[in-house]
């Protein structure tokens, strides 16, 4: 590259960390600039802060807005202790059939089930990550950290090329261990919208460790994948995608969403008559902290998504897509 076409690239990149709104990656298909005039729109009528990666994975084509900025998690980190959990199960140091047993000083507040149920009372470790993931089950996933712990959690991130993704600590149940400097802003967990993509999409890929997927690791990430699809929170990315009632007919759309009164997260792996599309996306500082289920934020992820379906996959979604796992790399 010349000195000339340098200085170019820089300026664009410094543009674009000025006004804030849509980077573009280079893809093998670029993306119409109908679409990122769309997208910007989105972004900027919205009252709060924006983080987003989009990704065609059949073409490769990219839309990120601030998609390397650490945000905070909130619930859509335990997408990271789903992953540890195959792992675990893949090397033979967990079974999805193994007893564990929730106590009563295990239950605790905000969202899920198992806070509400009589204990002691014995689950399987598969039915403990399905309400981890399916409900965002708080109790769950701090039975999870019990079983796999945090710091393999983290290191196992770190292994796949994720710094950037790492949980802290358990729910609303004081540390244990000493708590990193940027602990009190990101609070469960921080993660970019980029390096979120890419670890759900590990899913899709069957990417568990180096190698070709075994017909073994196939069946573990199918059932992960079926576990997201499951997913009982719908009002963001799959808010305008899907007309019909899931629960009855399939579901196209596998994701994971996260929220706090001021962060309203989602990710999701979106099977289409195109192939599979990955969005990540993170909203937090938001001014509209209800608990409503027209709450801003989630209405803008959901006219994101519907955006970019109608531009990348017009011809609509095809649950039958997210069944093929390995995904098109």
């Amino acid at each position: 590259m010349n000195s000339q076409s340098s200085r170019g690239l820089f300026q664009a990149v410094l543009l674009g960390m000025y006004f804030g709104f849509a980077t573009y990656i280079a893809s093998a298909q670029p993306v119409s600039e109908n679409l990122t005039a769309q997208v910007d729109q989105i972004v900027a009528a919205h009252q709060g802060k924006v983080a987003l990666y989009a990704e065609a994975l059949a073409t490769h084509q990219v839309l990120a807005v601030h998609a390397d900025v650490p945000v905070q998690t909130a619930s859509v980190i335990k997408l990271a202790m789903l992953y540890e959990a195959l792992e675990e199960i893949r090397a033979g140091k967990a079974r999805w059939d193994e007893p564990i047993v929730l106590k009563k000083e295990d239950q605790v507040g905000g969202s899920g089930i198992l806070q509400f149920l009589d204990a002691p009372l014995t689950l399987t470790l598969r039915d403990v990550l399905t309400l981890m993931i399916d409900l965002s089950d708080n109790t769950a996933t701090n039975l999870m950290i019990d079983r796999f712990d945090v710091a393999s959690v983290n290191t196992r991130m770190e292994s796949i090329g994720l710094p950037n993704t790492h949980l802290y600590k358990k729910i609303f149940k004081p540390s244990t261990e000493p708590m990193p400097a940027d602990q009190p802003k990101f609070g469960l967990g921080k993660t970019t919208a980029h390096e979120m993509a890419s670890l759900i999409t590990r899913f899709s890929r069957c990417e568990l460790s180096s190698g070709a997927p075994t017909a073994s690791d196939l069946s573990l990430c199918s059932t992960a994948v079926e576990m997201l699809q499951h997913q009982f929170y719908r009002d963001a990315i799959p808010r305008y995608l899907e007309s019909l009632d899931s629960s009855e007919h399939g579901t196209a759309i596998a994701n994971k969403t996260g929220s706090l009164n001021a962060v309203r997260n989602d990710v999701a792996l979106i099977g289409t008559k195109k192939g599979l599309l990955v969005l990540s996306v993170f909203t937090y500082d938001n001014v509209d902290q209800s608990w409503q289920s027209d709450n801003s934020a989630e209405l803008m992820m959901g006219r994101l998504a519907k955006t970019i379906i109608q531009s990348w996959a017009p011809d609509g979604l095809s649950p039958d897509t997210l069944k093929q796992v390995p995904a098109t790399r």
